[in-house]
């Protein structure tokens, strides 16, 4: 392994957020681009195969190590940690503003149908939503948008990574067909009864 893959390597491995090129490149000034490139792209190789610990990923507009997930429940015994959860509400509202941001909170409600201001209190206190402003229309609401931290739950790239609703139909219509229950058979007549 050359010097410059060990140092990238460090520093992915100690980093508590995904590092970008551009802050590597900071942080190795005494690197080119290129290089640095590079070693990133051999580190993608070897931390990318199937069977390993851990895994080299690209989230949230940058480059963090994480574990895969299948291995979540094991990690979990020794973090105590318990997996994100969410409510119905919460997700639809995050759905909204992922997909339509910036939006406000009236344009959020008429989507739902419902107030949504406590779960957007709630999504805000989790740094999974920022306000980016306000929208310059009467009464000047505010709007609202998603984070890096949203990002790196939900193990995106960008938000160019969601999926499209296309692929959300086609998800949704697989899951149902395999929900579907098989009808038991009537029984075959016995012999003799009619």
């Amino acid at each position: 392994m050359h010097r410059l893959e060990s140092l990238v390597e460090s520093l992915l491995f100690v980093s508590e957020t995904p590092l970008s090129l551009d802050r590597l490149c900071s942080l190795l000034e005494e690197f080119d681009r290129a290089a640095i490139r590079e070693a990133l792209d051999c580190l993608l190789e070897r931390y990318g195969g199937e069977g390993r610990g851990i895994v080299l990923a690209e989230v949230g507009g940058g480059f963090q190590f994480r574990t895969p997930a299948g291995n979540g429940d094991v990690i979990r015994r020794l973090t105590k940690a318990r997996p994100a959860r969410f409510s119905q509400s919460a997700l639809e509202t995050l759905a909204i503003i992922a997909y339509r941001q910036p939006v406000t909170r009236a344009e959020i409600e008429y989507l739902r149908g419902v107030d949504s201001g406590g779960v957007l209190k709630t999504l805000l206190e989790k740094k999974l939503i920022k306000i980016l402003g306000k929208r310059d229309i009467p009464g000047k609401p505010l709007i609202y948008g998603t984070t890096r931290e949203f990002l790196e739950l939900f193990a995106l790239r960008d938000l160019k990574s969601l999926p499209s609703l296309k692929e959300i139909r086609e998800l949704s219509e697989a899951a149902a067909f395999e929900q579907q229950e098989e009808l038991p058979l009537a029984a075959p007549p016995e012999e003799g009864r009619e």
